[in-house]
């Protein structure tokens, strides 16, 4: 007995000193990444009576745990949320998020291109990510990655989710909202919008979030094509129609896909459909966005024939004509993997509420060398640079990848990115680091809000519970342990929590009742000694040696955090059976 309280004494010593590495690795911010297909990565939710004033940031991280981030104004406090444990560990599958017309989020996720379905999310409370209830599955046909969703106002029963599906291309459907159960049903599609001559056309979205859905999108991908050219069409949600940039017809989507070529005849029979058409260069897209008149605007990077200089262009429709603003040369990759992935720029962004401001990475020499670092443009009406500064200074690491976060005009908090090392998007035996990075954002953040009064496991043990109690209680817990014994985690008088020896999934039990956790107690960490691929294979996931709990106990609602992050909320704890 003595030798088992020993060796649990350790291991908790340990746990804690992990964690503090953890923590300090990060210098205080989270771990994670996302790519810039999947969108939005981030949203600002403010409601016209300021009764929600909530910023939401997705990422996932290297160990296969998509997260999010929540922000509240309101109570100014800040929580990190688990979304999903064990999942590909692969900054294509981000999640990305949609605001009910209840004020209830929903949040999508996917795998990169090898399995057909997306999975989501949905807040039983307004606003409110601690309360995600159970993952729901959206099943495909083909495989599909980058999420894109959009409620439009003269469709109210219906969201929109665009992704890469049918055929690797740019596809779209019309569903449901959630019903009281979550469900949702596909009623119109998925249809595939454009045929392209390239294998992998990329798609970015934006609507005017009443009834168009804009779409910028490559020929294919600028690895395998050269010259890659940049298109732009809108989808009609009153007809279910592809337009171009002056609303003439290109084709109905329920019809067939609207075919694209790098052809002359193409060009000269659908000029209004070309945003850029080089002879010689790469083009792939980062962000589309749209002015307060409709009017669309490209952030966009052109790559030379040997990849090795990638220049920044913002090219903007002025009614009559696309007119182009040069932001700067953005060097060449900006990861620390030479051998892969040389079309990797370091990123641009446009603010979406004022389209005349553009954020990008440019490298800068400093004293540590050539680091990527951030900077604000602003355009003048004409398109010339009126003004540029430079946001971050002397980093030791790359910031790349700017988002500004849609509907975060007046907030504190309106710029996000990654910033660290890179090695390649997925996590594999060839670079196990993966994506080495941390998301940063141009605000500092709440103090930690404070917490009821921590309690001992004697006293938790012996304590009369009811909805006015209040209390903290951190412990650690030995998962492979108990699978070895009886699945008991803890135990602690009406209170106890069980691991599901099938699932992995710890499951709460008090006064006779169950609550199940929606997240496996396990991580991705067998990708790392894994083949690089997206084959569709999911590996067995690692159950750790221990894992540190936190429970919050508040107004009858109990908050389980997991190695610092909320992986479970029950807000009903003392409802009568």
């Amino acid at each position: 007995m003595l030798m088992r309280n020993f060796r649990q004494l350790l291991l908790s010593c340990l746990a804690c000193l992990s964690l503090l590495c953890r923590a300090s690795a990060s210098d205080g911010h989270p771990l994670g990444a996302w790519c810039w297909f999947a969108d939005p990565r981030a949203v600002h939710h403010r409601t016209a009576d300021g009764t929600i004033n909530k910023t939401y940031i997705g990422y996932i991280d290297t160990h296969g745990n998509i997260k999010a981030m929540q922000y509240d104004f309101k109570s100014q406090r800040q929580v990190e949320v688990l979304v999903r444990s064990w999942f590909q560990p692969d900054d294509h599958n981000n999640p990305t998020f949609l605001v009910l017309p209840d004020n209830r989020v929903m949040v999508f996720y996917s795998r990169h291109t090898d399995e057909p379905c997306f999975y989501y999310r949905v807040t039983s409370r307004p606003a409110d990510l601690a309360t995600l209830g159970e993952e729901k599955v959206i099943k495909t046909k083909d495989n599909t990655t980058y999420p894109s969703p959009f409620i439009l106002s003269d469709d109210p029963a219906h969201f929109y989710l665009c992704w890469r599906g049918i055929g690797w291309h740019p596809t779209i459907a019309r569903l449901t909202l959630p019903a009281e159960d979550d469900e949702v049903t596909v009623d119109w599609g998925p249809y595939r919008m454009v045929k392209s001559t390239g294998a992998r056309p990329y798609a970015k979205y934006v609507s005017d979030g009443k009834s168009r859905i804009w779409m910028a999108y490559t020929t294919g991908h600028p690895d395998n094509e050269c010259p890659n050219h940049l298109y732009l069409n809108y989808v009609d949600i009153h007809d279910g129609t592809l337009r171009d940039v002056r609303g003439n017809l290109l084709q109905t989507i329920a019809g067939r896909p609207f075919a694209v070529s790098k052809r002359d005849d193409y060009a000269r029979r659908w000029p209004l459909t070309l945003v850029d058409r080089p002879a010689d260069k790469r083009d792939w897209v980062f962000q589309v966005a749209a002015d307060t008149l409709g009017r669309p605007a490209v952030a966009m990077v052109r790559i030379s024939e040997d990849k090795r200089r990638h220049t920044y262009c913002y090219i903007r429709w002025n009614g009559k004509a696309w007119t182009e603003t040069l932001i700067g040369d953005a060097g060449g990759h900006f990861h620390q993997s030479p051998e892969l992935e040389h079309c990797y720029s370091a990123g641009m962004a446009i603010d979406p509420d004022s389209v005349n401001i553009v954020y990008a990475s440019l490298p800068v020499g400093g004293k540590h060398g050539d680091v990527y670092e951030l900077f604000r443009f602003e355009l003048a009406g004409n398109g010339t640079v009126k003004a540029k500064r430079q946001l971050t200074f002397n980093s030791a690491k790359n910031n790349v990848r700017p988002f500004v976060i849609p509907g975060s005009k007046g907030s504190p908090l309106r710029l996000s990115w990654m910033a660290g090392d890179y090695y390649d998007w997925i996590v594999s035996s060839r670079h196990p680091q993966g994506y080495s990075t941390v998301m940063r954002t141009d605000f500092e953040g709440f103090a930690p809000a404070k917490e009821p009064r921590k309690v001992s496991r004697k006293r938790l043990a012996r304590m009369k519970w009811s909805a006015r109690r209040l209390f903290t209680f951190v412990t650690t817990v030995f998962p492979n342990e108990a699978l070895r014994a009886d699945g008991c985690l803890l135990k602690a008088g009406e209170l106890s929590c069980w691991l599901d020896a099938k699932t992995l999934k710890p499951e709460w039990r008090f006064r006779g009742r169950t609550f199940r956790s929606a997240n496996t107690l396990g991580s991705s960490d067998r990708w790392r000694e894994a083949p690089r691929a997206t084959d569709g294979r999911w590996l067995a996931p690692l159950v750790p040696d221990s894992v540190q709990l936190k429970l919050v106990c508040c107004d009858g609602t109990l908050s389980i955090y997991r190695d610092g992050m909320l992986s479970q909320t029950i807000c009903d704890l003392f409802k009568q059976q």
